[in-house]
């Protein structure tokens, strides 16, 4: 049974690959065609967007008025403060650090005792090859040396839109965005989480990431070039059980 499976799968591979050569034997000499434009609610496992809204504000109107209290208006304050706001974060960072540490450590001790009177006298008789006035004799010592190091520097300069998800008591904001760029077959992963001070973000409502409290600013990326750069599985399983 398991050998008809195999062969059933070899079979399928097979023809797959075969089908995947003739198109692309079939576009040779022409450019890669681009995806039609489709209404992406009716692909199968689409799934809405759910994300935190603030509360809503019912429109009001002042007598003698044609706008609505709950307009945009031309100087308002457009800085993300609620709920559902976007604001974009400037992130840079540029750290390095070098630290060289070195520890020596050495000890010796050395202790004796003899014995004498009655208990000197009965070690002597019956060994007479011992001298009883040193009868215990002691030596130690210990030496430790250690050496480390660190050089690493880091640098990263770009943005992303982050989300308000939380209002604190106090006023301060909670945001996380996050960034996927698709290039091939390798995903470009970002994500920048924390928490704001609204007096920190600007007049074009972004912020940089050192006013960012708490800051999680992770960059990566996962597709088949990361796959390769990474250790097998099984060398990560024999790292994990054998350290050194």
């Amino acid at each position: 049974m398991n050998a008809l499976k195999l062969a059933t799968l070899l079979t399928l591979t097979g023809l797959l690959g075969a089908c995947n050569t003739m198109d692309r034997l079939a576009n040779v000499g022409q450019a890669p065609a681009l995806s039609a434009i489709s209404d992406p609610t009716t692909v199968a496992g689409y799934q809405p967007v759910r994300m935190p809204m603030p509360e809503a504000i019912k429109d009001t109107y002042q007598p003698n008025s044609l706008y609505r209290m709950s307009a945009k208006g031309f100087f308002k304050d457009e800085r993300a403060h609620r709920i559902g706001d976007i604001l974009t974060v400037m992130v840079t960072i540029d750290d390095s650090a070098k630290i060289n540490n070195s520890t020596q450590r050495a000890r010796t001790s050395t202790n004796s005792a003899g014995m004498g009177g009655i208990f000197g006298a009965v070690v002597g008789n019956v060994a007479p090859s011992i001298d009883p006035s040193a009868a215990i004799d002691l030596n130690s010592g210990t030496k430790d040396s250690g050496n480390g190091s660190v050089n690493r520097a880091e640098s990263l300069t770009t943005s992303v839109a982050a989300v308000v998800t939380q209002v604190l008591p106090n006023g301060n904001l909670v945001i996380e965005g996050h960034q996927e760029v698709r290039v091939n077959f390798e995903v470009r992963d970002l994500v920048v989480a924390g928490i704001v001070r609204p007096s920190d973000i600007q007049a074009n409502n972004t912020i940089p990431s050192s006013k960012i409290a708490e800051a999680r600013i992770a960059y990566g990326g996962r597709g088949q070039i990361t796959d390769v750069q990474q250790p097998r599985y099984g060398q990560q399983v024999l790292d994990a059980i054998l350290p050194f």
